[in-house]
């Protein structure tokens, strides 16, 4: 099965890296779902909640208060203002 390597940052620190099989992310147009092959995408993320499913079945979830996501070749990048997990 397909992955993504995802790397969750905020401003001043790495909240979380590591492998992924899908991201939801609250983008200024809505939420995206992303999976492995997403096509490229840069996004502005508008407050709300980013979840990840992990390859171990884990879930991570976090509220962030803006930021942006980018997708390129299954590497997600999300770069977030402020963040808290829950």
């Amino acid at each position: 099965m397909a992955e993504l390597s995802v790397d969750l940052v905020s401003r001043d620190r790495k909240v979380w890296s590591g492998a992924a099989v899908q991201v939801s992310a609250p983008s200024a147009d809505g939420q995206v779902g992303i999976l492995a092959n997403h096509t490229p995408l840069l996004a502005v993320l508008r407050p709300g909640t980013v979840k990840v499913e992990t390859t171990s079945g884990t879930a991570l979830e976090a509220q962030v208060t803006g930021g942006f996501v980018s997708v390129d070749d299954n590497l997600v990048t999300l770069v977030v203002d402020e963040i808290s997990l829950v």
